[in-house]
């Protein structure tokens, strides 16, 4: 085998490794863009529960000063 194959496997071989190297970093980017999704529904989850609670809350204190004025 002559130089210039020689050097022509060796560059195939080292682009090769930086291809998968390459992938490897996409698939970890979107590995951590799907966590950041996951993390955002959580969020939104979290306050759709907060806001649910605070309605009930303000129903149940509702009802109580009504029935605070009606006694009165």
């Amino acid at each position: 085998m002559d130089n210039a194959n020689a050097n022509k496997l060796w560059s195939n071989r080292i682009e090769k490794k930086h291809d998968r190297r390459e992938r490897e970093r996409e698939r970890e980017r979107e590995r951590e863009r799907e966590r950041e999704r996951e993390r955002e529904r959580e969020r939104e989850r979290e306050e759709r529960a907060r806001d649910r609670v605070q309605r009930r809350m303000n129903r149940l204190t509702s009802f109580h000063l009504s029935l605070h004025l009606y006694v009165s």
